[in-house]
């Protein structure tokens, strides 16, 4: 609502610098002052006509305080300082304008181009743990809030279903616990919580001879060649696992529009085609002596200016020992690959500049290469796709394919059967929707092109890539190898929104289980270990304590409401707490403070709106109709009901409510959903702050007008949580 009117007075500035003084001025910011008597908006452009002018600010800021002040939706311009310019709105103008538009719910103008976010991403090894979630939450809420700026984006989420970390639940299989395929096949529950428990020990197998090693190196290189008992074993692996997270990500809300594969990446030939245009562009040297000799090597400083590439963020955790493809995205992932401190950076640059070792295998920045030029357009080939899952609601989940019209390799149960003239593939259950249930196109109608119907899923104008900070590195490698194919512009429109890992705090790792030494402020999580709370698990034990505090607050309500607010409350606790913080900060996280009624957290923001609704229910058990005396109040003396204490604390909130699309529009600039989480929190504080006070009741209202005032009041806030709590993907429950 602000960002119109801020476009309405720049312009007017503009206008008024050019007949004032015959200077054009660029872009304007507009301050908030810390206090309503110094104005809703202050105007900082006269110092920077000062500058260019070599003239007192504050006389500039007096022409244009005159100007200004005749400017549409402006009450008073004065001058402030050595040359602010403070603006004071017309209040009920504003208030008119501003519930109407929230009534209309108008979203902005549609942004042309598409827009990638790749996210989520875990290695299909095991459960998804609570790093993973953070990427997923992260991702996910960065999506729902371009597209509510007008953004048209796609969701990918990426599977490494060749890594090195399948190869060794795989190795585990195979070499531990003497199953094959069909054994694998037949174990029953939790499949991920299952392969947890094997990668762990997995690891403490090659501890106690690291001579098998070389059976990692042998399945992986099975997994790769495909057409073999091993492939096939490791395919159906990932694919289950695959569904476990898709139901993980679904209980918070968490959907995607595609599976890129990793696998058909290999098939397609995606990197020998990117190969082939490196090596054309000169990007790309064979080296033939030191400790690089025989390896090609991506040559960063003659690709791309390293301002184009971004400084490197900063990473907490030590540099592995082995390269391989991390594209689980996550710090407490085990990848052997890309964890490194900014030291371990140091001492791994130029093994990050390698693209294809002198044993021919292409190292994962090569992978991301090829499929980064893909997303943006700017490699001729593409994939196969087919449906996937088809969640509740009716959106389709695609997966890529390099086998046109078929199910991935190892998917040995779910053979194509015909029924009812409709070509389906029995689903493994899941939770949340289905694996290769949803109807698929009849044999005859799949082409080489893979099933119809598929939407465009590449040639983006924007990516942005969810990766942990401790590939940083990498991924600046990345945005040279595809600067050096197409430029500093596509480098450019590459973004990496690095985050930092979580932690637990003593408090909550005990509840979990773990045992905590009396000196630990914090528990780290380590996947390759076994330690670490597994996502499903820590989800389970939030709606637990969600569940135990509405039986002890409202026993009479009917099972099912309660828990259908339990799970509102430990999904809207589990979100706000991931989001609230900075992307480069570790989270701390503990169970009690998160689902806390009071403080900064999910359920205050929930509360708030929950609220709000009940004070409309009261008033309809009284007679009253909320909508409609909301809408009179547009015919009221606004400008009156807006003055005084009462005036001055509800122009407060409804000021805080306006900037809402603002704070969304920063938090795409900045990468920062944070900025979201935070104002939502800022306004469901205002409104318990303003609604708290008795003199301002709805319901005991000392005349009409003034319930249909405090009404509208009420509604905005409302409509304006339904948009915060949906960008934030918070579901707010009936009640607490």
């Amino acid at each position: 609502m602000l960002l119109p009117l801020q476009a309405r007075l720049a312009e007017a500035v503009r206008s008024a610098a050019r007949s004032a003084f015959g200077a054009e001025l660029g872009e304007l910011s507009f301050q908030y002052p810390p206090r309503l008597e110094l104005g809703d908006l202050a105007l900082t452009a006269p110092f920077d006509l000062a500058r260019a002018l070599r003239q007192n600010p504050r006389e500039i800021a007096a022409r244009l305080a005159g100007e200004l002040s005749r400017a549409s939706g402006v009450r008073r311009a004065e001058v402030a300082g050595g040359g602010y310019v403070n603006l004071f709105l017309d209040r009920a103008a504003f208030a008119r304008e501003l519930h109407a538009s929230l009534r209309a719910a108008a979203g902005p103008p549609r942004v042309p181009g598409r827009v990638i976010v790749e996210h989520t991403s875990i290695n299909p090894n095991k459960a998804a743990h609570i790093g993973h979630l953070r990427n997923a939450a992260l991702g996910d809420t960065f999506v729902r809030v371009l597209r509510h700026r007008g953004r048209e984006v796609g969701v990918q989420n990426y599977i490494d279903d060749t890594g090195i970390q399948v190869a060794d639940v795989v190795v585990g299989f195979l070499h531990m616990d003497k199953k094959g395929l069909a054994e694998v096949e037949r174990i029953e529950g939790r499949f991920d919580d299952y392969c947890w428990d094997l990668y762990a020990r997995v690891g403490d197998f090659y501890a106690e001879d690291p001579s098998r090693r070389g059976l990692q190196a042998e399945t992986l290189h099975a997994i790769e060649a495909g057409g073999n008992e091993t492939a096939r074993l490791a395919a159906h692996v990932a694919a289950r696992i695959v569904e476990r997270h898709l139901d993980t990500m679904e209980r918070l809300g968490i959907r995607y529009d595609l599976l890129a594969r990793e696998s058909d990446i290999l098939r397609l030939h995606f990197w020998e085609r990117a190969f082939e245009l490196l090596k054309q562009a000169g990007a790309l040297r064979l080296e033939t002596e030191g400790k690089n000799a025989g390896c090609w090597v991506l040559s960063m400083e003659d690709s791309i200016d390293s301002s184009a590439l971004g400084a490197p963020a900063e990473a907490t955790s030590a540099p592995p020992a082995r390269d391989s493809h991390p594209r689980g995205r996550n710090l407490e992932d085990e990848s052997p690959r890309g964890r490194g401190s900014p030291a371990g950076e140091a001492r791994r640059i130029d093994e990050d500049k390698v693209i294809v070792r002198s044993n021919g295998t292409v190292t994962y920045t090569g992978k991301d290469i090829a499929y980064q030029l893909w997303k943006l357009g700017r490699l001729d080939r593409d994939f196969r796709y087919r449906r996937h899952r088809v969640y509740p609601d009716g959106h389709v989940l695609w997966t890529t394919t390099s086998e046109a019209g078929f199910p991935p390799l190892g998917a040995a149960k779910r053979t194509r059967t015909m029924s009812g003239g409709e070509f389906t593939s029995p689903p493994l259950k899941t939770r949340g929707g289905v694996l290769g249930g949803a109807p698929l196109a009849p044999p005859s109608s799949m082409t080489d092109d893979g099933e119809p119907g598929a939407p465009v899923f590449g040639h983006a104008r924007a990516v942005y890539n969810v990766i942990d900070v401790g590939q940083s590195y990498p991924q600046r490698v990345v945005k040279a190898g595809v600067a050096a194919l197409a430029g500093p512009d596509a480098a450019t429109a590459s973004h990496h929104l690095a985050y930092e890992k979580v932690v637990l705090s003593p408090a909550t790792a005990r509840a979990l289980g773990y045992a905590v030494g009396a000196d630990e402020a914090a528990v780290k999580v380590s996947g390759r270990k076994g330690l670490g709370v597994k996502a499903n698990d820590l989800v389970d034990a939030l709606l637990a304590k969600a569940r135990s505090e509405i039986d002890a607050r409202d026993p009479e309500r009917d099972a099912p409401a309660r828990e259908r607010a339990a799970s509102a409350i430990a999904v809207g606790a589990l979100r706000y707490f991931l989001l609230k913080y900075g992307r480069t900060k570790i989270i701390t996280f503990d169970m009690e403070e998160a689902l806390s009624f009071t403080g900064e957290t999910g359920p205050y923001v929930q509360n708030g709106v929950v609220r709000a609704r009940n004070i409309f229910a009261k008033m309809e058990a009284e007679g009253h109709r909320p909508e409609e005396l909301a809408g009179r109040a547009a015919g009221l003396d606004l400008g009156t009901m807006l003055e005084g204490e009462e005036g001055d604390e509800a122009w407060s909130l409804l000021l805080l409510m306006a900037r809402s699309d603002e704070v969304a529009e920063q938090a795409v600039k900045a990468e920062e959903v944070s900025l979201v989480a935070k104002h939502a929190f800022a306004v469901a504080q205002a409104f318990h702050a303003y609604y708290q006070n008795p003199r301002y009741s709805v319901l005991h209202a000392e005349s009409e007008d003034r319930r249909a005032f405090r009404t509208m009041l009420v509604d905005a806030f409302l409509r304006q949580m339904d948009v915060l709590t949906s960008l934030l993907g918070i579901p707010v429950p009936e009640k607490m």
